[in-house]
């Protein structure tokens, strides 16, 4: 049946029509790999003969690119083999005064030609020159912080934000470090999140900053929140006057607030403080005496008393 298939007429036809249509391409594809181009490629650099007390603080390696012109197939082999290696930097021959060097484009051009094919042309090198930065080993742990924002979906909030690791180690020239107190990540912007988030986040890059690690794993853990209400606070009277002592009708209220179900759990009354000052009621006198809440824990939100005013009785 296959047989049939293959050698009738009309299938016979179809398949010398492919073969002569692959062979086309073919030729149209050497032909075309035959043209001259221009295309830019990267090539790795690796600076060599650092000393040992030395920290390259802008890293081991960098890229150049380079604008080539040269016939497809070559191009092709650039930019799709392994034909290019790292143009290797005597750090020895660059290093300058100061915590910097430099290798001129005119350098580049040069180390870059003894990569590529007798046929290649350059055409253009960029950076125009390649700085790298470098100290004897001073370095500082520094905390990190995310940059960006994220978002938890209503009725919820962000309970918590876990580095891992919360500080990292920069190496630097002395102005440097003593310039830079934080290091941030790359911009992080997520919205409508409910459940944790993990994020493995980079950090951004400072010219002459090494970081170690150069990303930070980061947890964003969100809670639900809801209206709660803590009873039982007792109301102090403060600036009160020797030998006096005011007495408030009821003595203890209730406050309430938007918290995370966490934290809620390990509220207690004694996290609060409300209070009624002497001084107030002496200077405006009235049956009822304000009160006030003088401290709450952090994290929580639309706090306010059941009552701002009380019945007070002062006593001698």
């Amino acid at each position: 049946m296959i047989s049939n298939f293959l050698f009738s007429k009309t299938n016979r036809e179809f398949l010398i029509f492919l073969f002569f249509f692959a062979l086309a391409g073919v030729f149209w594809l050497l032909m075309t790999l035959n043209e001259t181009y221009e295309q830019e490629v990267k090539i790795p650099v690796l600076y060599t003969n650092v000393p040992k007390n030395t920290v390259l603080t802008s890293g081991e390696t960098d890229t150049m690119r380079v604008t080539v012109s040269d016939k497809g197939i070559i191009l092709a082999a650039y930019i799709f083999g392994k034909s290019l290696q790292p143009v290797k930097i005597d750090f020895k021959n660059y290093a300058k005064t100061g915590g910097m060097g430099y290798v001129p484009q005119a350098e580049l051009k040069r180390l870059a030609t003894q990569q590529l094919m007798a046929s290649s042309k350059i055409v253009s090198v960029k950076p125009d020159r390649m700085l790298f930065y470098y100290n004897n080993g001073e370095k500082k742990c520094v905390p990190v912080q995310y940059s960006g924002q994220v978002l938890p979906s209503e009725l919820y909030y962000l309970a918590k934000v876990i580095y891992q690791p919360d500080s990292i180690t920069i190496f630097a020239s002395r102005e440097k470090l003593d310039s830079i107190n934080t290091v941030y990540t790359q911009k992080l912007d997520y919205s409508d999140v409910r459940d944790t988030l993990y994020v493995h986040a980079p950090l951004r890059r400072i010219a002459g900053v090494k970081m170690i690690p150069e990303a930070v794993d980061i947890l964003f853990c969100t809670d639900i929140l809801s209206e709660m209400v803590v009873n039982d606070i007792p109301i102090i009277g403060i600036n009160m006057p020797e030998g006096k002592v005011l007495r408030t009708f009821p003595a203890k209220v209730s406050v309430r607030f938007v918290a995370g179900m966490s934290q809620y759990r390990h509220l207690t009354n004694n996290d609060f403080e409300v209070v009624a000052d002497y001084n107030e009621v002496r200077d405006n006198p009235s049956p009822k005496c304000n009160i006030h809440l003088r401290s709450m824990p952090e994290g929580i939100t639309r706090v306010h008393l059941d009552t701002t005013q009380v019945e007070y009785l002062i006593e001698e």
